[in-house]
């Protein structure tokens, strides 16, 4: 099996079908880990699909992999969330792949927005490092109660209460879009350059 055999795409009304199959490996991944998680319904996953908001991982008609975008604080913060991969399709690089993916869709709908995630598991924490997010306390993220009301179906709920919603298992992690960028991601003395000289041809013309 090969990554390049399969297809990570934005997710179409017609893979509303898959809604109870990725519920399910949400589910068994998260009993498998032994963490909490927020559990979701068909319905609210064939909603996500259905209003443009999530990344499918499709091997010839199988889904394999899913994760999923929402919105809050009128758009001003964006959720990932739901990453998932069939458990056959491991080890491939396609948590990778799909994180881009969702990491794309975001930007492309909410360009403004801060991206955030939290999670409790340690290779998805991995993958948002290496897209620019920052691990942050739980007061840097969304006030949305909303938001907060979803964690309700969590197994460690109760410890999220006690702490008066400042700290639980998960860690929180913000991707910025306009934070600096660090000395590694900064473009070159010759891209910058080169980007001049675009900026003046426009200009000319």
């Amino acid at each position: 099996m090969d990554i390049t055999d399969i297809n990570v795409t934005f997710a179409q009304p017609e893979h509303a079908k898959y809604a109870e199959h990725i519920v399910n490996l949400i589910y068994e991944s998260a009993l498998q880990r032994g963490t909490g998680i927020a559990r979701r319904t068909p319905e609210y996953i064939a909603a996500k699909i259905n209003g443009g908001k999530s990344v499918v991982a499709l091997h010839g008609d199988r889904l394999v992999g899913f994760s999923y975008i929402e919105s809050w604080s009128h758009g001003n913060f964006v959720a990932t969330s739901g990453l998932i991969v069939d458990p056959e399709y491991r080890h491939l690089g396609l948590a990778g792949a799909i994180k881009a993916k969702t990491f794309e869709l975001a930007r492309l709908r909410f360009p403004f927005a801060k991206l955030f995630s939290i999670t409790t598991s340690l290779p998805v924490m991995k993958l948002n490092s290496r897209m620019g997010y920052k691990p942050v306390t739980f007061s840097e993220l969304t006030d949305d109660e909303e938001f907060w009301r979803g964690c309700e179906g969590c197994r460690n709920y109760d410890i999220l209460q006690r702490n008066n919603r400042r700290m639980c298992l998960c860690t929180g992690m913000l991707y910025d879009p306009e934070q600096p960028l660090e000395p590694a991601e900064q473009p070159n003395a010759y891209m910058l350059h080169l980007r001049n000289t675009v900026k003046k041809l426009f200009h000319l013309r």
